[in-house]
């Protein structure tokens, strides 16, 4: 397995819901990305999220398409994302969709961590490429 390490800047909007019941606590948002470092590109992607009545407990789903450059690879991939939060305990996990690579960039898989420090976002990226 490869890493790449780096940072990122994310913006959040707000998206029209499906589900709009009062006790339903949910939320549909666009996720736009700028990253730097080994990985140099942006995203797309869409949010689902749910909150419930217990302070700290949450979770939401996303996909999103990053376009860029893997250290010296082009092309795009995918995301899914996979996240928890029980009482203030925080689980992510974060795929490549497997065959979701373009370009030079086809063949990829990996798992991506990502660290929030004081507002500021950071990646890291393990991955390798089918031989």
């Amino acid at each position: 397995m490869k890493k790449a390490m780096g940072t990122f800047e994310v913006s959040i909007g707000t998206l029209p819901q499906y589900n709009t019941s009062e006790d339903a606590k949910l939320a549909r948002m666009s996720i736009d990305k700028q990253f730097r470092g080994d990985l140099v590109g942006s995203s797309r992607g869409e949010m689902l999220s749910a909150g419930t009545g217990t302070k700290g407990s949450a979770g939401y789903v996303a996909i999103e398409r990053v376009t860029g450059k893997l250290n010296d690879r082009s092309g795009s991939f995918v995301l899914q994302h996979n996240a928890t939060m029980t009482r203030g305990a925080p689980y992510l996990n974060i795929i490549v969709i497997p065959d979701s690579g373009t370009g030079e960039l086809a063949g990829l898989s990996g798992t991506m961590h990502i660290v929030i420090d004081k507002g500021s976002h950071s990646y890291e990226f393990e991955y390798s490429f089918e031989s």
